[in-house]
């Protein structure tokens, strides 16, 4: 009975730890993560080409929540453009959480 109780608090444990939300982390983890994003986003008026001619969002700014929400969508298909799709499934929460925090912080 012991043993039950000691694995059933161990699990519990484990499901609140999974279930804390993701922080994100805009000073050191987010520089090694940005590269793929300011070679659009950081380009004042810049428009991209693929798959079809898009004019580029400036992220910088941006609330965390937005960002996060963008790149959840992006990850999940609700948003539509393949690039990002591709981007975003290539992101953790963690990764996203941090770069939430990196851009939100931007001026």
């Amino acid at each position: 009975m012991k043993k039950l109780f000691a694995i059933l608090a161990l699990a519990s444990l484990a499901h609140v730890a999974s279930a804390a939300e993701v922080v994100g982390n805009a000073k050191d983890a987010a520089d090694k993560k940005i590269a793929m994003c300011i070679g659009c986003h950081a380009i004042p008026g810049y428009k991209a080409t693929f798959p079809e001619v898009y004019q580029v969002p400036m992220i910088g700014g941006q609330s965390a929540k937005y960002i996060e929400s963008a790149l959840h969508a992006y990850r999940k298909g609700d948003r539509k453009h393949l690039s990002m799709r591709g981007i975003a499934g290539s992101l953790s929460d963690q990764d996203i959480a941090d770069l939430a925090a990196y851009y939100s912080q931007q001026k």
